[in-house]
């Protein structure tokens, strides 16, 4: 059941959006999520998707998870749930989105899934980041603007996880120090390019197939970075099907060597899960790390 305090809002939202006055007459839980609660809910016959979590918690997440939405619908490259509203109420915080009805993927969706993306890695930027703060996971993500990428990533992504994972004592002083020469030799490490509109967080658990066959974004940690980072969470847990990176080369060819860089953009979110899932995740990392050092 949703919390009590939240339902006279969201019919607001509601009304406001339909322009119907009605009440929320079904609630059901959704699962897959591990960080908030999930609710498919219906309104005046039209079912909608809720989010919530404790407000204190995580300050500003679902406010800022509607300001990437909003970023990738307005780029129209790729189709992302539409945002319906986000609110407070309580102890309370929550983020009303579209309900997408899934479908099964056609034979023509991971081409279509690697040509919409690379369509929307092609929006750019003067600078790398953006220009507000958002969450990873449920972990802040800083996005100060930068104009070098291997600064960027250093300052911005890499140190600020390694900091947290040190004060929880989850990383070895070998690790530690194998960063500090990886940052001497990032800048030769990756190709140079414009910033590009990143999902962020593109895993398979991050997207989705509607009801017309066609890629749906989810959950996005949306920043302007070097594009291999998406490509490369992607290959992380797998997932993705060889066309899809296939056709997405035919739209935006990779830069060559591309393949041996995986690891290591990939040690963003290794590190990321050090944080969020413990010490588990350590010996892929070190793994990943000893490539390049």
């Amino acid at each position: 059941m949703i919390p009590i305090a939240i339902v006279p809002q969201l019919e607001e939202i509601l009304k406001r959006h339909t322009g119907t006055e009605a009440l929320i007459d079904l609630t059901q839980a959704v699962g897959g999520g591990s960080i908030n609660s999930a609710y498919r809910i219906r309104y005046a016959g039209q079912d909608y998707f809720l989010k919530y979590n404790q407000a204190r918690r995580y300050p500003r997440m679902f406010e800022l998870e509607a300001k990437g939405l909003n970023l990738l619908m307005n780029n129209n490259k790729i189709r992302v749930p539409s945002v319906i509203g986000t609110g407070e109420a309580g102890q309370t915080s929550f983020i009303l989105l579209e309900h997408i009805e899934t479908g099964f993927p056609d034979n023509n969706f991971w081409e279509t899934f690697g040509e919409e993306l690379a369509h929307l890695h092609r929006e750019t930027n003067e600078t790398f980041g953006l220009d507000h703060d958002n969450y990873i996971g449920s972990l802040p993500q800083s996005n100060a603007p930068t104009t070098d990428w291997s600064d960027f990533f250093i300052a911005h992504r890499l140190k600020p996880q390694l900091k947290l994972a040190a004060a929880k004592n989850l990383l070895n002083s070998k690790i530690l120090n194998d960063f500090e020469k990886l940052f001497y030799r990032l800048a030769e490490l990756f190709p140079r390019e414009v910033p590009a509109l990143l999902h962020g967080d593109l895993w398979s658990g991050n997207f989705l197939c509607d009801s017309n066959q066609k890629p749906v974004l989810i959950d996005p940690a949306v920043y302007y970075g070097h594009r291999e980072m998406d490509l490369a969470m992607s290959k992380l847990f797998g997932g993705f099907s060889p066309r899809f990176y296939e056709s997405y080369h035919s739209a935006f060819p990779h830069e060559a060597g591309w393949q041996e860089r995986v690891d290591l953009c990939n040690l963003y979110p290794l590190l990321v899960h050090v944080n969020l899932f413990g010490g588990g995740y350590v010996g892929q990392l070190q793994s990943s790390l000893n490539r390049f050092v």
